[in-house]
């Protein structure tokens, strides 16, 4: 994930040291022994980002322990904060990489593992790169307990159809598999990548015809409505004119406005897969 570089990162993550965990490599094999001794199970996301999804969750299942893992601290100090305000007690972070998951976790220890919104890598070359290929699969093998479960949503659907056929292989069955996860309105916590394009397709204010675009215009005005990676509906933008005229509006474009359509919605998918026994 990009984020700006915070200049005050240092003393912010100094603030939020209860929840930090520096040397996570120390506590392999005993992470509920020193960190929630009560914990009924062990979670770990794996890109927390900023953290909505990381404190959300974390917020609901009081009982669990959330180890939440990124590889951007001035991503993850905004987590850590959010986390902080909420007074929650069972959630910690570490900056870090899944590449590494085995050399902080001992075999068995993990239960579940959240994979949200990763970076999809669709280049063929990069492919080893993805977080649901084999070779990552296999990796989070060695922590998972067997019936543990990898949680992953995704937004892009080549990356999900590649998940399909790779999570089998690496010996996980698939439990459950949607590929339209809002269909009928938000589904569990968001991250605030998802909430952020959920709120934008829920703004959508699409035209009724290319023939009555004056209908929608001025709903259409503010930027915010328009995504052109992920929505279906029309833009318009003033024309030299500064504002449409009766005459101008047809059902091509004229003088006062401009529109064009895109072809896609924004339909996040997500599917549940559990670690097989053997391997």
């Amino acid at each position: 994930m990009r984020m700006r570089k915070k200049k005050n990162l240092i003393p912010r993550m100094d603030r939020c040291a209860p929840c930090h965990v520096r040397d996570g490599f120390a506590l392999k094999g005993r992470w509920r022994e020193a960190l929630m001794p009560g914990a009924r199970e062990v979670h770990v996301e794996l890109g927390c980002g900023k953290g909505r999804f990381t404190a959300g969750t974390a917020a609901e299942h009081p009982d669990v322990l959330f180890i939440a893992i990124e590889k951007v601290p001035d991503a993850l100090v905004v987590a850590m904060e959010r986390a902080m305000d909420l007074g929650l007690k069972n959630v910690f972070f570490v900056v870090g990489d899944a590449a590494l998951l085995p050399d902080y976790f001992a075999p068995d220890e993990v239960d579940r593992v959240y994979i949200n919104f990763c970076d999809p890598w669709p280049s063929n070359r990069h492919a080893k790169r993805r977080l649901t290929h084999r070779d990552f699969l296999n990796i989070y093998r060695q922590v998972l307990r067997t019936g543990g479960e990898i949680h992953f949503k995704t937004d892009n659907r080549p990356l999900f159809e590649f998940s399909l056929l790779e999570f089998p292989r690496a010996g996980y069955a698939l439990s459950e598999v949607t590929r339209n996860l809002h269909e009928n309105g938000p589904r569990g916590v968001m991250t605030d990548y998802e909430a952020k394009k959920e709120k934008l397709f829920v703004r959508e204010t699409p035209f009724r015809s290319w023939a009555d675009p004056m209908s929608n215009a001025e709903a259409l005005r503010t930027k915010s409505f328009f995504d052109p990676l992920l929505c279906q509906y029309v833009r318009i933008t003033p024309g030299p004119a500064g504002g449409p005229s009766p005459g101008a509006c047809g059902s091509s474009p004229g003088s006062g406005w401009r529109w064009a359509r895109r072809p896609c919605r924004w339909r996040p998918c997500r599917t549940t897969v559990r670690r097989s026994a053997g391997r």
